[in-house]
């Protein structure tokens, strides 16, 4: 990419449904977002924010228009290649945790390692060492349902970082927490952008949580309506 963007939308479209029924969610998404970029989207629910995540994420295609990360065309990869993309590139953090409930912090933080093959000994160890970013040192051996919800989120967030994605897609990451949890969860999610390069694309409908973004992007009806830095984090 000429500019030297990570991520470019270009013309994206996605309609659900065929003929009278049909729904189009977007109409025509125009979007590039630079590496160690940190974006919050929002908008009503039906703006088309969170299928424009799912597109991002490799977890939908668009019904038109073409998606770029690194140069690569992701709308062309096949749906195994778009699975390889997210488990090597991606990390995902959701609302409700999506924790198993009846493994370990550690056994969960280890998941996405497991899909990528790495071996025992790699894994406990990369686990452990996420679990203490996140300041859970300690709490390894803990099912979710020991753990109270700033720390299931905080196990999610360790198991998203595990294997140093270059993105980190995070819906809604504190709609299930208190004020002051959201915000030591926050504190965390500003940290691996800031220290560590990642960066990251957060849905939110709070605007106290979209004000930890240097950029906020509104949807209204399947189109972006405004595009701004956050001047306090210029």
């Amino acid at each position: 990419m000429s500019d030297g963007a990570l991520i470019r939308l270009s013309g994206i479209t996605k309609t659900y449904g065929r003929g009278q029924g049909a729904f189009q969610a977007l109409k025509g998404i125009d979007l590039a977002i630079a590496a160690g970029d940190f974006v919050a989207i929002m908008g009503h629910s039906g703006s088309g924010k969170s299928t424009t995540m799912n597109i991002l994420g490799c977890l939908d295609t668009p019904t038109n228009g073409s998606y770029e990360f690194q140069g690569v065309h992701v709308e062309k990869l096949e749906r195994n290649q778009r699975a390889l993309l997210r488990r090597h590139y991606l990390g995902f953090i959701f609302q409700g945790f999506n924790l198993l409930s009846r493994t370990t912090a550690l056994e969960n933080v280890e998941l996405p390692l497991i899909y990528r093959g790495e071996a025992a000994p790699v894994r406990h160890a990369a686990a452990r060492k996420a679990l203490e970013q996140v300041g859970l040192k300690g709490w390894e051996d803990h099912t979710p349902a020991e753990l109270s919800g700033g720390q299931q989120q905080r196990v999610a967030i360790a198991r998203a970082i595990v294997t140093r994605p270059t993105v980190l897609l995070a819906d809604e990451p504190t709609g299930n927490l208190d004020t002051r949890t959201s915000q030591e969860v926050m504190d965390l999610i500003t940290h691996f952008n800031m220290e560590l390069g990642i960066t990251v694309l957060m849905v939110t409908h709070e605007p106290d949580i979209a004000a930890y973004a240097k950029r906020v992007i509104h949807f209204v009806d399947g189109r972006v309506e405004t595009d701004r830095r956050n001047r306090e984090n210029n």
